[in-house]
């Protein structure tokens, strides 16, 4: 049956959403049909279709996917950041959430090593430690408004500059 959950004994039951393409003013958007309204479908960014950035913390470039702008005020600060080898920030804190999965190198975080595949975690307000690599190395990340703080993150001045200010100018208050 298209669009409705389908429900034997003793199974488990699944649902879904039934989407049609339909034509609107500006394209084809989403139909959700389960009568919501519209939905929005994926978007698909390549790290390679995008520039190095300068990053806020000596040694550090970007590459944001999405970002927060004034049309997309939800959209989650996220991306990949690059840490070349000796690459390091100090302690300091967010109102914001956020995920980091690393991909490749070796991280001090803290006190605790982690390498590629760990996953850490930030719920909101947190402080990061210290951070520092030795091997250089690579993240994605996913920035995100508190759920507790309500705080978006920041992107303006941090992920798009044209240089980094010194440390002694940055708010790392923890």
């Amino acid at each position: 049956m298209v669009g409705e959950a389908m429900h034997q004994p003793n199974e488990v039951q699944w649902g879904w959403t039934t989407q049609a393409v339909i034509a609107v003013a500006g394209g084809p958007k989403e139909a959700d049909m389960s009568g919501h309204g519209m939905d929005h479908g994926p978007e698909y960014r390549h790290i390679d279709d995008m520039p190095w950035e300068t990053l806020r913390f000596p040694g550090q470039h970007s590459k944001m996917v999405f970002h927060p702008r004034p049309e997309r005020p939800t959209e989650p600060n996220t991306g990949f950041v690059r840490y070349e080898p000796g690459a390091y920030y100090p302690r300091h804190r967010h109102d914001f959430a956020q995920v980091w999965y690393i991909l490749e190198g070796t991280f001090t975080i803290g006190t605790r090593t982690c390498g590629p595949g760990t996953v850490v975690f930030h719920a909101d307000p947190h402080y990061e430690e210290d951070l520092s690599t030795e091997t250089g190395g690579l993240m994605f990340f996913v920035q995100y408004a508190g759920p507790s703080t309500g705080k978006v993150p920041i992107y303006d001045g941090r992920f798009n500059m044209a240089a980094r200010k010194p440390l002694s100018e940055e708010n790392l208050q923890v």
